[in-house]
């Protein structure tokens, strides 16, 4: 499984942002970041934009709104003018914004991504998403959302419980997402020592040159489940070109697919899952 257009995302969430990290990400070819408009104690944007400068151009930029200093709050007003709001502060209009954990709100999902869309189609993004940590409080409301994102982005790699890739794949199908994005491939933290007793080579085609751990992690990650991008976090600019390379990495569709099934046989279901279509 060799996905054709894989692509690592500069996360931010538990790092602000540096010149050195935005420069080196670019030499290797990671030409997105993807950040909240609550990260760095609402911050994120402005602190994006310091250290960025004028290379700030040069990246594609997805953010998330829904959290607040107050909490967080789905509610139609707050959502656009926080929206606007990173517009200005960004000095343009974000790639895509993110619909930010709804599951703490869903019955006002609905709602919420209509405003979305309506931004959008106002010109103050170019695309919008749902961005969900747990999306199995979104499976009873999902068919009742009348607009359809650009992306759901969800939780990816080999530490996402089984029924969280079930419920996120069943969420960009019941929502006609046209993609799905991953975060969080390490679980927040890729030097745990629950990593070294997992052989993640296992997931890999055969026959490949030898890769790091980490990226063979990461490789696993694109098709657990299927995504086009996952969102990476680093402070280490060493780090990212092995980051980049584990795009290329091919992962066997076979040991991925038994994994799922054996995911799916200790959750108690009395039958295996259809295969996951690839999303773009």
């Amino acid at each position: 499984m060799r996905g054709a257009d894989r692509r690592i995302v500069l996360g931010l969430y538990r790092t602000r942002p540096s010149r050195a990290v935005l420069e080196r990400a670019l030499e290797v070819g990671i030409t997105a970041v993807d950040t909240a408009y609550n990260y760095s104690r609402y911050e994120g944007h402005r602190a994006l934009v310091d250290e960025a400068g004028e290379l700030l151009d040069r990246f594609e930029v997805s953010t998330k709104v829904g959290y607040f200093p107050d909490g967080h709050d789905l509610d139609p007003d707050r959502l656009r003018a926080a929206v606007a709001e990173t517009g200005e502060t960004l000095g343009r209009v974000p790639d895509t914004v993110f619909l930010h954990n709804p599951e703490h709100d869903p019955g006002r999902f609905a709602v919420a991504c209509e405003t979305l869309a309506a931004c959008q189609a106002a010109g103050l993004c170019l695309a919008w998403g749902v961005a969900t940590w747990n999306p199995l409080p979104l499976a009873p409301v999902a068919a009742g959302v009348p607009v359809q994102p650009d992306v759901v982005m969800v939780r990816a790699g080999l530490a996402a419980p089984g029924q969280v890739l079930d419920a996120a794949e069943n969420l960009a199908h019941e929502l006609s997402s046209r993609a799905m994005w991953g975060m969080a491939p390490f679980a927040g933290n890729p030097s745990d020592p629950v990593w070294s007793g997992l052989d993640t080579g296992l997931f890999l085609e055969p026959g490949q040159p030898a890769v790091s751990s980490v990226q063979a992690r990461l490789a696993a990650a694109f098709a657990v489940p299927s995504v086009s991008r996952i969102a990476v976090g680093t402070t280490q600019p060493d780090h990212l070109a092995e980051l980049a390379a584990a795009t290329r990495i091919a992962t066997s569709t076979e040991m991925v697919h038994a994994y799922r099934t054996l995911l799916w046989e200790r959750a108690g279901h009395g039958k295996e899952p259809a295969r996951a279509a690839h999303h773009g």
